[in-house]
């Protein structure tokens, strides 16, 4: 049986900010919510449209260089976009592909983008991006609670 809630982050670590997704999820992961599954990968991809499947809801996570500071939260709703058919797909395009798949809509889901500034190979986290790190991290578990 799959965990209800499922929170899924994904960025390139090796590229300074880019991680911030993957380190979140991480540190939730730690954090043993009961009923929460954490995933954590490069990229979306269409496949990761099966992990939905069984949830309550969903909560998405990455890196943005166009969210506010701290980060910002936004309900998301299906849609086939031009990422549909590339390697890497947006949220709005898993939650179109699970309603493709499994004929009926996907879970209530949101995306959690988090400002970041530095995203250069090699770079560290930058100093802003660990306070939006840590804002997030207080939010998550808010949101978990509730």
């Amino acid at each position: 049986m799959k965990a209800p809630v499922l929170i899924f982050g994904w960025g390139n670590p090796s590229r300074g900010d880019d991680a911030v997704g993957p380190l979140l999820v991480e540190r939730i992961d730690a954090l043993n919510f009961p009923g929460v599954e954490c995933l954590t990968d490069f990229q979306l991809q269409v496949e990761h449209a099966l992990d939905l499947k069984g949830r309550q809801r969903v909560l998405f996570i990455d890196a943005s260089v166009d969210a506010a500071s701290p980060f910002t939260v936004t309900p998301l709703i299906p849609g086939k976009d031009a990422s549909f058919t590339s390697h890497a797909m947006s949220p709005q395009a898993i939650l179109h592909a699970f309603a493709q798949l499994e004929g009926h809509p996907p879970p209530p889901s949101w995306l959690l983008a988090i400002r970041g500034e530095s995203f250069e190979l090699g770079e560290p986290l930058s100093s802003s991006v660990e306070l939006h790190l840590k804002a997030a991290q207080t939010w998550v578990e808010s949101w978990l609670a509730a």
